[in-house]
């Protein structure tokens, strides 16, 4: 079965096109394929599906074989495919996904996307939507965890994340990030950022549901916009950088809050064949 290798800022991801459904999807293969000793290596797997609303359908399966309703590093990859294969016809394009339709504009060099923008559509912040186990909204609020309590914001981009700005160093940040992920609140578990402003951007680790510490996490970056935005600590209404272990992303967050703009590269690695 022929597959290709992508990443963005250094999430990468095995791609199949699966125009007529039958890629394996099954969770033990999907943990095959991504082991990094024994299989190709991948945060996860993108499937190009067909769609009657939209020029494809993206579905998503981490490393660990779980689904995942959307990835926004992913979706730059797929548009990146989708353009330069010519299965969408120009470089406008929508795909559609769990988390919903994704309008995306596609920059071109040399005859090849290197760069995409999405609209991540607006970012949801009531509990039910994240969803939290909670009322209202959770805006710099505080849950107990260990022997302590940790203060942050969730925010869903069409997933769940949990953003926090508290000073911490590294030993707490690895401590932190998988108790976060499973705690009890979330009952869909989280992706977790850990945010320090510097020099007028903002510095994001991010430990990621399905795929644990990854070098970028492109909704993780729309979400850590938002909060800060809501904690004014970055700016609404303005280009926002925000880097990653492997990459900065721009984000733009609407002053209302009716939507977010993601724009990142997207590389594709190499093409392969594999039996299975």
């Amino acid at each position: 079965m022929i597959f290709w290798k992508y990443h963005g800022i250094g999430n990468d991801f095995i791609l199949f096109e699966d125009l007529d459904l039958t890629a394996p999807t099954s969770p033990e293969i999907v943990r095959r394929l991504c082991d990094r000793r024994t299989g190709i290596g991948a945060d996860g797997i993108l499937y190009i599906q067909p769609d009657d609303d939209a020029d494809a359908f993206m579905k998503v399966m981490n490393s660990d074989g779980s689904e995942a309703e959307m990835c926004g590093n992913g979706i730059r990859c797929a548009a990146k495919h989708l353009y330069d294969f010519a299965i969408a016809s120009t470089e406008c394009m929508r795909i559609n996904t769990l988390g919903g339709v994704k309008d995306i504009d596609v920059r071109v060099r040399d005859g090849e996307a290197v760069e995409a923008t999405v609209d991540m559509g607006a970012p949801r912040l009531d509990c039910g939507d994240i969803p939290m186990a909670c009322d209202g909204r959770f805006i710099d609020g505080t849950i107990e965890i260990g022997s302590g309590s940790v203060r942050g914001t969730a925010v869903s981009m069409g997933n769940p994340h949990f953003i926090i700005f508290q000073d911490l160093d590294d030993a707490e940040v690895r401590r932190l990030g998988p108790e976060i992920h499973h705690h009890p609140i979330f009952p869909r578990k989280t992706n977790v950022e850990f945010v320090r402003p510097v020099d007028g951007r903002l510095d994001v680790t991010v430990f990621e549901r399905g795929a644990g510490w990854t070098q970028a996490c492109g909704t993780g970056a729309c979400a850590v916009a938002v909060a800060a935005g809501l904690k004014g600590v970055a700016p609404l209404g303005k280009d926002v950088k925000v880097r990653l272990p492997g990459g900065d992303l721009t984000i733009n967050v609407k002053n209302d809050l009716s939507m977010v703009r993601m724009t990142g590269p997207a590389a594709r690695v190499f093409q392969g064949e594999i039996e299975l």
